[in-house]
């Protein structure tokens, strides 16, 4: 995180590489829903970019990261991180709608 509360995704994918990831209950129910393995949401977010940040989600700011799976599907994980314990934490992750989402990148209004 920045001095503005920014999340930053570099933080987020250390944390990914060494292993400190926290997975909500959320998360876990989404993927399943989903039918997403945590490698794809992994490797979605570790080659994935920032499209919306969160900063007043508590306890940490999050972000939402639009990534793909390694076949190409389109997958919106959000992350938050601790500073403290440089750990990330997976709030949640799904396939977007494209009937909410343009390009998968920006919300229709």
């Amino acid at each position: 995180m920045d001095e503005k509360g920014h999340v930053e995704l570099a933080n987020i994918t250390e944390a990914i590489q060494g292993g400190r990831v926290r997975i909500t209950d959320h998360a876990y129910e989404e993927a399943n829903a989903d039918r997403l393995k945590f490698d794809e949401i992994y490797f979605s977010a570790l080659h994935g970019e920032v499209i919306e940040e969160y900063q007043d989600d508590s306890p940490y700011p999050s972000v939402l990261i639009f990534g793909q799976t390694f076949g190409g599907d389109p997958v919106h994980s959000v992350w938050a991180y601790n500073e403290k314990n440089r750990w990330a934490v997976l709030i949640t992750v799904y396939r977007p709608d494209p009937n909410l989402w343009i390009g998968c990148k920006l919300r229709k209004r």
